[in-house]
């Protein structure tokens, strides 16, 4: 097998997010940008994470892929992300078996604010989250999300996506 794929130029940011656990799908909004996310994670042969490749199919047919690197841990993360090519990931999708997930992303703009809503397509959980311009940024839950909303997740590891993709969701987070 070939080396993981590469990104030519990686974008470093700082991501600021908060997590949120749902009952199940909102009525969202007729203006929301809808998107199918399947992604995997790169291990060294001890299993450590290495990074993640992402291929993103937008509404209107197109692909991207990406290679993602973070660190850190709950609300601030610091993230390199960069794009590859189609036959890139197609080379190292190989290499993430049984460290993966598939998700239908839903975005809504609220005022300054980007709200994305993940449905799981391999399991039943749905999580809202959203990216703040700073850790102390006020955030208002939208009328449209508020009814479902179950609690914050965003510093219980067990809800980050590489944990999804190794374990599933944990028992008791999976509303019925």
């Amino acid at each position: 097998m070939g080396a993981p794929a590469r990104a030519r130029r990686m974008r470093e940011s700082l991501e600021i997010e908060r997590v949120f656990l749902l009952r199940g799908m909102p009525a969202l909004p007729a203006s929301r940008d809808s998107l199918e996310i399947e992604q995997g994670y790169l291990a060294t042969s001890d299993g450590t994470r290495q990074g993640r490749i992402r291929r993103t199919t937008f509404s209107d047919g197109r692909v991207l892929c990406h290679l993602n690197m973070k660190t850190g841990s709950g609300r601030v993360r610091q993230e390199r992300e960069g794009e590859i090519s189609r036959e890139e990931f197609d080379r190292d999708w190989p290499m993430t078996a049984g460290r993966r997930i598939r998700k239908r992303r839903h975005r809504v703009s609220e005022g300054e604010l980007l709200f994305e809503v993940d449905e799981f397509l391999d399991f039943p959980l749905v999580l809202a989250e959203v990216e703040l311009p700073s850790i102390d940024h006020d955030v208002r839950i939208p009328a449209w999300l508020s009814p479902l909303l179950v609690r914050e997740v965003s510093d219980d590891s067990r809800y980050h996506n590489y944990a999804l993709a190794l374990h599933g969701p944990p028992d008791e987070g999976v509303p019925r």
